[in-house]
């Protein structure tokens, strides 16, 4: 398969890049990001853009592919609620528009947070703001549209960009694993990517949905 992936500078989009790189499912990979990721590999290639919502001049290098792995995204700490939107609703909202012009057989896969509201009526602002744009997101005419919750996760061995506190968190992965339910970032890369060959049953994905599907060979 050939995958556009969004996040590849951050913890998250480092991880399902590792995987997607030595996944021999995948034939290609081109990154979408604001900076370069500071990667080389046969199967990769990125596109530098400054704003997701304004692709004009990179669309040319966004068709005839297979999968978008939507792992862009920043903490709500400090953030407004019409600041959150702004990253979280109306960007990823913005470029999954522009891509299923580009690729209407896409499979669109969107990493979105543990206890995401898909009520939007919550009191919790970031919970809110990601329920909206799972929920919008499942309303676009893809191939298919998944929606990941990860919870604990656990950072890839060569992994560049990790947050500090996720270094203890690889160390401590096996206790807290046993308390809060917790799933590594190859697992998840490899649930993106077996969810675009076999589907999934459902359009949202919480950690046990997560790691079946991960583990998944047919």
């Amino acid at each position: 398969m050939k995958v556009i992936l969004t996040g590849g500078t951050g913890m998250v989009g480092e991880g399902v890049l590792l995987e997607c790189l030595e996944n021999p499912e995948v034939e290609r990979v081109v990154s979408v990001s604001r900076k370069p990721c500071g990667r080389s590999h046969p199967k990769l290639t990125e596109v530098v853009v400054k704003d997701f919502r304004e692709l004009g001049e990179v669309e040319s290098k966004l068709s005839g592919y297979d999968a978008c792995f939507y792992c862009a995204g920043i903490s709500s700490v400090g953030l407004k609620e019409a600041q959150y939107t702004v990253i979280t609703f109306d960007t990823p909202l913005s470029f999954a528009n522009s891509l299923l012009r580009l690729n209407p057989g896409m499979t669109f896969v969107h990493v979105s947070g543990s206890h995401t509201d898909s009520t939007e009526q919550g009191k919790v602002m970031w919970a809110r703001v990601k329920g909206r744009a799972e929920n919008a997101l499942l309303r676009l005419p893809f191939k298919g549209v998944y929606n990941l919750r990860p919870s604990l996760m656990k950072p890839t061995a060569g992994q560049k960009n990790v947050i500090g506190g996720y270094w203890l968190v690889k160390g401590l992965f096996p206790l807290l694993n046993l308390v809060f339910p917790g799933i590594t970032l190859s697992e998840l890369g490899r649930a993106m990517i077996n969810a675009v060959r076999f589907g999934a049953p459902k359009g949202v994905l919480e950690v046990p949905d997560i790691k079946a599907l991960a583990a998944r060979t047919s």
